[in-house]
């Protein structure tokens, strides 16, 4: 982090009570995308929610843009922090008691949030950790639906995408990971919200997962109902990448693929809560391996 970021807090409603979710939106440089983001999150929720924008750096008029929304509580700073860094500060914010994290290149289809909460009212108790799924014109993962609704904000088809998103084949899944994701407020602060040693972000996903699993968390879920257009990674393409990879193998031991395939079944068909894995012999010897690899790498970066 560079220390020489200003930090500040700008909310504009400290008594929200009626909303339910608070979703934190960190963004950089990256307005029209978040503009579109914003307003879907206006146009298709059923539900009213509180929505928080970590601006990093704004020079491109976010910072602006977002002070003079009424409904947008900001979190600015001066430098690029990264998403670790803005998760943890907008918890501050915080005036519910659900934390929904979302990139800023989405859009949320109606009754996104009406899925998701319907979720956590069958759940009954706070320990999950819940996904939407995302619609993307190349999926990244197999959590995602390949549908190409636009590869960029300026071929974006709306109107298609309103009419065919619900119609798209896609069942509930194991392994929630990615954003739009949710998570108690308390499950939050118990495990410190996300590290900072993954600053900027890479594998920040996969390590929060990760510390939830440790902390005893089972339901996790992908809510296939609850859909998003991803437009992908926009900022991410344009951020120097820290080494996420070796940081994950040298804090747990493992390969995050270990974790995704092994732990989360990220991808399968949902059948309720995870159980503890069966790690043959040969995969703890890789993963062994690769951390001493890891070890190496990590002291000469």
């Amino acid at each position: 982090m560079n220390h020489s970021a200003e930090i500040l807090f700008l909310p504009k409603n400290t008594n929200q009570k009626n909303n339910t979710f608070s979703i934190v939106i960190p963004s950089w440089n990256n307005l029209p995308y978040l503009k579109l983001c914003i307003e879907s999150i206006r146009k298709n929720s059923t539900l009213s929610h509180q929505i928080i924008v970590f601006v990093n750096d704004g020079k491109d008029g976010t910072f602006e843009w977002a002070q003079s929304q009424t409904d947008i509580d900001v979190v600015y700073s001066s430098v690029n922090v990264g998403v670790c860094y803005a998760l943890n500060a907008c918890r501050k914010l915080l005036q519910t008691d659900y934390l929904l994290y979302m990139n800023d290149d989405m859009y949320v289809c109606p009754k996104w949030d009406t899925y998701l909460w319907e979720e956590i009212q069958l759940i009954g108790n706070k320990y999950f950790f819940i996904s939407a799924t995302a619609i993307e014109p190349v999926a990244s993962s197999n959590c995602a639906i390949e549908y190409n609704f636009g590869t960029d904000i300026t071929n974006f088809n709306e109107a298609a995408l309103l009419e065919q998103f619900a119609q798209l084949p896609m069942n509930d899944w194991q392994g929630a990971t990615w954003p739009p994701n949710i998570v108690h407020i308390d499950v939050w602060d118990l495990v410190g919200g996300y590290s900072i040693e993954f600053s900027p972000g890479m594998y920040s996903d996969p390590d929060f997962s990760m510390k939830l699993w440790q902390m005893g968390i089972r339901y996790f879920k992908g809510i296939s109902k609850s859909r998003v257009y991803h437009f992908g990674s926009r900022s991410v393409k344009r951020v120097e990448k820290n080494p996420g990879y070796y940081t994950f193998i040298n804090k747990w031991g493992m390969t995050s693929s270990t974790l995704s395939k092994f732990y989360l079944k990220r991808g399968e068909p949902f059948k309720g809560n995870l159980t503890e894995p069966n790690i043959t012999f040969s995969l703890k010897i890789k993963n062994s391996l690769k951390r001493l690899l890891a070890s190496f790498k990590r002291n000469n970066f």
